[in-house]
């Protein structure tokens, strides 16, 4: 919020008494605008990268929603399902959805709970009655009170998976059974909140409190969460702001039904459809501490990605290096994104991580933030840092209040020397230096690079070079390795954009990754 103190520089103490009302009345209003409850929410989109190409990549936006003009809606947390593994799944994730929900209530959104057809269950419940009282909208939609199977922007794409028989991922497949489909115990329900699986009395509700934003959790993403008349697609074709919380939502999807990938693939699958197509995505991480839920299931390695660099584009090239290491190298990636501010919010992430990717340029960060990152330095976890993170958290001018920096990072850390670099036109020759499992697989052994030499000599001694880079007369190492508290660390100044077309530089950085996990580096795909 602004700080509209900053309004009240022209009343004097000689013309104090004739303004005191109005300095009152301006002061109260100030107190009250920075009191307002605001839901900041780090949202995931993919967009084409030209039209008609069907290649698409992740984007990042953060925005700002009025908690009282926003309604979360739980779809379908049935007390039991009729698959087993779908029913183990919504039990994992229940404990994290009513934190969830719980904190988002207390911020002032309306808690929309959907268990459909389970409304016999809820006819004296106050927040069933809150429901069916809401008066008819005068905008009641044509075609709120029905599934729907798709909006038009999804006629662009294919479905990307196969649910054709039912979904089931269990082996033998769980047979057909009774479901309970009250709402899981797990999340409470309030006396002010909402109980109704109707389109209709949805609607009626977030008109009755003139709500826009539409936050949805529940299950199943692929059926349930996207069709059922309150679901993603109507809500967002009606005209409300939408957005689908991608680590509290499961699917119904059978791995041994094409495209025959694991059951978390099939789910990730579904999600970037949604977020091509619908509407974008959060993690419950928005709201609440710590890293965004998994399921038990999921043992790929993580690796989370710290990004905020608006000079070389790493806001662009590592989320795509990020969707290309998920796809073809099966981790977990995770990106904290700065969108080349001074704050980056999901660092919550590194609590869970198994290696860290840093590209950041020149960022006083807040103190808090600083500090996760240097508690997982300290704890001796890897870390890969790119071209600027040499000088990551050290900036130029005055530190705003509340932020840090950490000016002997580069030292002290990743074994560098970073102070200035070569001309920006000629671009630096990139040559490997000897043999390591991290040079595995990179052919030919020498190319170039449009991006300038970084000038890093002499780096830590104990460090064992991997690449050099020749400009004009300079040499200069360009990538080497170190350990920090016992931490594999993997630092390279290369990263320029054109570096991530190059299939040398791409390579490189993939090995290093697995390498700073300690695990084998991966056959070249």
């Amino acid at each position: 919020m602004p700080n509209n103190i900053s309004r009240f520089g022209d009343i004097t103490m000689r013309n104090f008494p004739r303004n005191a009302l109005l300095l009152a009345l301006l002061l109260l209003g100030s107190v009250a605008s920075a009191a307002e409850p605001t839901l900041e929410l780090f949202t995931r989109g993919r967009v084409e990268d030209a039209p008609g190409s069907g290649q698409f990549k992740p984007v990042y936006e953060t925005i700002r929603w009025d908690p009282s003009k926003t309604a979360v809606i739980v779809c379908d947390m049935w007390a039991r399902h009729w698959c087993d593994g779908a029913c183990d799944r919504g039990a994992q994730m229940a404990p994290r959805m009513n934190q969830f929900i719980t904190a988002a209530r207390e911020q002032g959104a309306l808690i929309v709970h959907a268990p459909s057809g389970g409304m016999k269950h809820y006819v004296d419940h106050p927040a069933r009655k809150q429901a069916q009282n809401a008066p008819r909208a005068a905008n009641l939609p044509e075609g709120i009170g029905g599934w729907c199977q798709q909006i038009e922007a999804e006629a662009k794409g294919i479905w990307p998976i196969d649910q054709s028989d039912g979904g089931c991922d269990d082996e033998p497949k769980c047979p057909m059974r009774e479901m309970d489909v009250r709402q899981t115990p797990v999340l409470k329900i309030h006396d002010q909140d909402a109980i109704t699986d109707s389109g209709v009395e949805c609607w009626n509700l977030l008109q009755q409190r003139s709500i826009e934003n539409v936050v949805m959790v529940g299950v199943h993403t692929n059926m349930c969460v996207i069709g059922r008349p309150f679901g993603l697609r109507n809500l967002v074709r009606f005209g409300k702001n939408v957005l689908l919380v991608r680590d509290l939502t499961d699917t119904m999807y059978n791995s041994r039904m094409a495209p025959r990938v694991s059951h978390i693939r099939g789910t990730e699958l579904i999600l970037e459809h949604i977020e091509k197509y619908v509407c974008r995505t959060i993690t419950s991480s928005d709201l609440l501490d710590g890293p965004a839920a998994r399921f038990q299931q999921d043992k790929r390695p993580q690796v989370t990605f710290i990004v905020s660099d608006d000079h070389y584009h790493a806001d662009k090239t590592l989320p795509k290096f990020a969707q290309m290491l998920r796809e073809k190298y099966g981790c977990h990636c995770t990106v904290a994104h700065g969108q080349g501010q001074a704050d980056i919010p999901g660092l919550g992430e590194l609590q869970s991580a198994d290696v860290m990717v840093l590209y950041v340029r020149r960022l006083a960060l807040p103190a808090e933030q600083l500090a996760a990152i240097r508690r997982y330095i300290d704890a001796g976890k890897p870390v890969v840092a790119l071209r600027t993170a040499s000088h990551a958290f050290a900036v130029h001018g005055d530190v705003p209040k509340g932020h840090a920096q950490w000016t002997n990072f580069d030292p002290e850390v990743l074994g560098g020397n970073y102070h200035g670099h070569g001309p920006d036109d000629i671009g630096s020759d990139i040559e490997l230096a000897g043999e390591h499992p991290i040079l595995t697989g990179i052919e030919p052994a020498k190319w170039h690079s449009t991006g300038s030499l970084y000038y890093v000599s002499p780096i830590d001694q104990q460090a064992t070079v991997l690449t050099w880079g020749q400009a004009e007369d300079r040499r200069e190492p360009t990538t080497w390795i170190r350990t920090h508290r016992g931490g594999r660390v993997f630092c390279s100044s290369l990263g320029h954009p054109d570096d991530f077309r190059q299939p040398q530089f791409r390579q490189l950085l993939v090995n290093a990754i697995f390498w700073a996990m300690d695990r084998p580096v991966p056959d070249v795909k």
